[in-house]
């Protein structure tokens, strides 16, 4: 976590300092401030404390008994455990939450700290007009059966018709809880809005901030929870839910009939037997761009999921190069950049080592911790970028195996990412070196210069190797773009 994310803040309370700092969690602990504030994770007020959370990992139950799956806790810096109260805010600096009556703790390597949470204005968040607090969904819901189901992916006619095959069997309402993750997750709201008129009537659609946890049992765990919570006496779902305070339901499975109609089959089959599209083979159909087929989806279905998920050549990428002073980063940076602005739609962004720290990462040193922040700052702008389409290519010195791994992620995320390490040999960047940069580093007026008094870690999980003392610049370009050819994220042109 970096540590520019805690702001301190003084007020006076009773003619007392109090100490408030503010703090930004990371985005999946973001998502459980706004559960635990909607009431999504009933008995849950705030996040637990050393003991709460060793209860639940060894027994999966609150010390008072109450079965809980999964610790919620918040890992901050040990000086944001000090303060006497924390105000969390969102990424753009917006209060979301205040913490009072800090109970901070130790795990050995990691500070957390416990604590009722109370909201810090009116409810923030993505898409919050549609999502009440669960208690006010539970309300309004008819009595009887409720079918729900934590979805994040859209729905096609197969599940459609899953759906609707157990809310017969069961008389019950149904209750879609979307779930928000993922880097464009109003887009699979819209999706599931679009499948609106193919579910049963009155369905009820809420979406709900759940970040996926990495344990799948614990996830579905979580998600029944959740569910639970928003009403639903039934979840649809393929995982086994140990202690699941709800009835947990398979989907059954379902065969599709010469009509394009889907009836559920004499018993269920696990493995599929359907005759739908198996999970490659859709993914082979967004990222080719070819037409879903109609037996398959809706047409609005398909355009949502065309908008989460579009054809490769459309969606946008980031390449960064790596490599010492001198090495040729900027040089082919410019001439990949002159090369896509030439031949591809994508408006190009070139995000140059040199460039960057005299705007976005002004006053920035060479510390290790500056080197972070400045390739971490060029990740955040580079995904950005590559979410809207955008191909951004960067050029810093990027030393770091963590901060590359980190930008790596980051833009994973939302579209492609290629690490090209320009592996020119020390001796030939010393050669080039037109600013007299190497000798002053030989010499100890420049004492923390990478390469030389300052280390760099050379990438281990490179997609492309570049050595320009052997290669030419158009021979060095070409092979970039060969590789963002062969992975899809750019068409045919021809080389000049």
């Amino acid at each position: 976590m970096s540590a520019n994310r805690a702001e301190p803040e003084c007020s006076d309370d009773l003619a007392e300092d109090v100490m408030v700092l503010g703090w930004v969690p990371e985005p999946a602990e973001l998502s459980d401030v706004e559960l635990l504030l909607d009431g999504a994770f009933p008995p849950l007020e705030g996040f637990l404390d050393a003991a709460e959370t060793e209860s639940v990992r060894t027994r999966r139950r609150l010390s008072d008994g109450t079965p809980w799956p999964a610790p919620i806790t918040l890992p901050v810096p040990a000086e944001v455990a000090a303060a006497d109260e924390i105000e969390l805010r969102d990424a753009e600096g917006a209060p979301v939450a205040v913490l009072r009556n800090i109970a901070p703790w130790s795990d050995g390597t990691t500070c957390h700290v416990a604590g009722p949470l109370r909201p810090a204005a009116s409810p923030g968040g993505a898409l919050r007009r549609m999502r009440p607090p669960a208690a006010e969904v539970r309300a309004g819901l008819p009595a009887g059966p409720v079918l729900g189901l934590v979805a994040d992916a859209p729905l096609h006619h197969r599940e459609l018709a899953q759906v609707r095959e157990l809310a017969a069997e069961l008389d019950a309402h149904v209750l879609l809880l979307p779930r928000m993750t993922g880097p464009r997750p109003e887009i699979l709201v819209q999706a599931l809005l679009a499948a609106r008129p193919q579910l049963p009537t009155g369905t009820t659609i809420v979406p709900v901030p759940l970040a996926r946890r990495a344990d799948p049992s614990s996830d579905a765990a979580l998600a029944a929870q959740v569910a639970t919570a928003y009403g639903a006496t039934h979840l649809i779902t393929e995982q086994h839910v140990d202690g699941s305070p709800i009835t947990a339901v398979e989907p059954p499975e379902m065969l599709r009939d010469s009509g394009d109609r889907w009836t559920r089959a004499a018993q269920v089959r696990p493995g599929g037997g359907s005759g739908g599209l198996s999970t490659g083979e859709l993914r082979a159909h967004l990222d080719d761009g070819t037409p879903l087929p109609s037996w398959f989806t809706t047409p609005e279905i398909a355009e949502q999921q065309r908008r989460l998920h579009p054809p490769l050549d459309q969606r946008g990428f980031t390449v960064l190069f790596t490599g010492l002073s001198g090495a040729g980063k900027s040089t082919l940076a410019r001439a990949l950049r002159d090369e896509l602005s030439q031949h591809d739609h994508r408006a190009v962004t070139l995000l140059d080592g040199d460039v960057v720290r005299r705007t976005l990462c002004e006053g920035l040193g060479f510390s290790a911790a500056d080197r972070s922040r400045n390739v971490r700052r060029i990740g955040f702008v580079a995904s950005e970028v590559t979410r809207h389409g955008g191909a951004a290519i960067c050029a810093p010195i990027a030393p770091y195996e963590d901060d590359r791994e980190a930008v790596r992620r980051m833009v994973a995320e939302c579209g492609g990412f290629v690490l090209v390490y320009v592996a020119t040999p020390l001796g030939e960047c010393e050669r080039r070196d037109r600013k007299g940069l190497y000798r002053k580093a030989r010499a100890g007026a420049l004492p923390e210069f990478t390469g030389v008094s300052a280390p760099y870690e050379a990438p281990a999980d490179a997609d492309l190797v570049l050595d320009t003392s052997g290669l030419s610049q158009d021979e060095a370009v070409g092979r970039v773009v060969a590789l963002l050819r062969e992975r899809g994220w750019v068409g045919s042109w021809t080389w000049e």
